[in-house]
């Protein structure tokens, strides 16, 4: 299975931004990844033209065949284990590639709300988005080392 995360903006965060590349070195040992930094549109007033924007450029991002993952404050929550069986799940049913979406700040469009083949939320709590992209990408190399009965999990 390939990994292709999508986000709106670059994690300009140094900190953030170490910790996201350094999980998503460690995911290379059991999945290919790749990150498109989907460009910011300027809001100017206009959130709903915004996030069509924002929303079409998401969309161009992910394949036909993509198993598309969005995170949303209103997706359903998941336990770190529950998060690895529901990975391992998509890997026995043959997902070649599956895409994880964080929109902008204003969310996203409806039409990638229906392109979702499942909704995620990390917490229930406000995240910045950039501490969303280390949470997620941490969450996921942490799954990859449970399905593989790796000791990182307990630590």
């Amino acid at each position: 299975m390939r990994l292709h995360f999508v986000w709106i903006g670059k994690t300009r965060e140094r900190h953030c931004a170490a910790l996201v590349n350094d999980y998503l070195g460690r995911l290379e040992h059991f999945a290919g990844c790749e990150v498109s930094e989907i460009r910011e549109q300027s809001g100017a007033g206009d959130e709903r033209r915004m996030m069509a924007a924002e929303g079409a450029k998401l969309l161009s991002s992910v394949e036909r065949d993509d198993y598309v993952i969005l995170l949303d404050e209103a997706g359903k929550q998941l336990s770190s284990a529950e998060l690895a069986e529901f990975i391992g799940a998509r890997q026995q049913d043959g997902v070649r590639r599956m895409a994880l979406i964080i929109g902008g700040f204003a969310g996203v469009s409806d039409e990638v709300r229906r392109r979702a083949s499942f909704r995620l939320s990390l917490s229930r709590m406000t995240l910045t988005h950039e501490l969303a992209r280390v949470i997620l990408t941490e969450q996921i190399y942490r799954a990859f080392t449970l399905l593989a009965g790796l000791p990182y999990h307990r630590s």
